[in-house]
């Protein structure tokens, strides 16, 4: 039934366009046709991944404040260190001097403490004064030493807090996003920026549980990245364990630092070398071909495929593009003769037709 309504809209849109010098429709047995070719030049089975950094870094604030200036912008590259954004300190700065004052207060303590369990000790020798006095002037002197540590972790900690309104980049790499503007107030968790590190780049593929086996074997693969690049991958791990929903097993590819590096988030396909480990995964490999060759109306797409004298149109179930060629996952097979120009054949179609449908009056 989809093949039919394919092929009626396909038919509908053509003669709805017309032109202002008609020209004879082809014959059938001049609409150029091609074979479609094995894929054994191209060995492998491949599945669909996404790019993603090893080293990405989504930076949050960490203190409250309202943001007072942005030094950097999506793209821009960045060193480890450097200020991204800042956030106003009038809390923070306030917090640290009360706890720095604190720490000179529990510090003079301490001192004070220290002296008189001294000259309480000294005057012990001669037992001018009791074991008891000597007890309470110790524990007062390890009870203010305690209040002066105290009071260094609080200036620690203000001093962090402080340190929190200066957001520094954690590593080289790029700016991917940036969620903040000037003048916007923050609070702690609120997302403010996203660097990633584009030296470092991996897939990470979900294979069937009959192929993990063969491809930890042989963990030849290549990537095709978008536009058509094919790189060898620098790594190839196969997880231990298989998922317990789906059953399938994450093989993880490490890419080769590239130049220009691939954006985080695109997809790509993984092709590995491994054949099939038991009868029961047949290796079945997609076939190739033009995407010129490719009748599409809407979300269906369908190619003409020549069977004796006949054309037909079969529906497609396309996989990823290559350059100007397209994946067949499902529909057509290796050996079969598709026409080039789904156009001229659509033409060839309806003019056979009218043909027939003449004869028959």
């Amino acid at each position: 039934m989809k093949r039919m309504v394919l092929a009626a809209a396909l038919a509908a849109s053509l003669a709805a366009c017309g032109s202002d010098k008609p020209t004879a429709p082809p014959r059938l047995a001049d609409v150029p046709t091609f074979v479609v070719a094995a894929a054994g030049g191209a060995p492998g089975r491949g599945w669909d991944g996404v790019v993603e950094a090893v080293r990405r870094s989504d930076l949050s604030a960490q203190t409250a404040g309202r943001v007072t200036a942005v030094e950097v912008d999506v793209n821009d590259r960045v060193a480890a260190g450097d200020v991204l954004l800042r956030i106003s300190a009038v809390e923070q700065n306030a917090g640290a001097n009360a706890a720095r004052a604190q720490l000179r207060a529990a510090e003079a303590s301490a001192v004070e403490a220290e002296q008189h369990y001294r000259r309480f000790a000294a005057l012990a020798s001669g037992q001018y004064v009791s074991k008891a006095q000597i007890d309470q002037a110790r524990a007062a002197r390890d009870s203010a030493a305690a209040a002066r540590d105290a009071a260094r972790a609080v200036v620690a900690q203000a001093a962090q807090q402080s340190a929190y309104t200066v957001v520094r980049a954690p590593f080289a790499g790029v700016v991917a996003s940036r969620d903040v503007e000037p003048g916007e107030t923050v609070a702690p968790g609120k997302p403010l920026m996203r660097v990633y590190e584009p030296r470092e780049l991996r897939i990470e593929v979900a294979v069937p549980q009959t192929r993990a086996e063969a491809i930890r074997r042989d963990p030849r693969a290549r990537v095709v990245l978008p536009g058509g690049r094919e790189v060898v991958p620098a790594e190839v791990t196969v997880f231990p364990a298989a998922d317990a929903a789906s059953h399938s097993v994450n093989v993880r590819v490490r890419l080769p630092d590239l130049d220009p590096p691939p954006a985080p988030g695109t997809t790509a396909k993984v092709v590995f070398d491994a054949e099939p480990g038991n009868a029961g995964d047949t290796g079945a490999r997609s076939v190739r071909i033009p995407l010129s060759a490719v009748a599409q109306h809407g979300e269906l797409s369908g190619a003409y495929v020549q069977q004796g004298d006949r054309l037909l149109l079969r529906q497609l179930r396309l996989g990823a593009r290559l350059g100007d060629s397209v994946e067949v996952i499902s529909g057509l097979q290796a050996g079969d003769r598709v026409a080039r120009d789904p156009v001229a054949a659509m033409q060839a179609l309806a003019a056979q037709r009218k043909q027939a449908g003449a004869g028959d009056e």
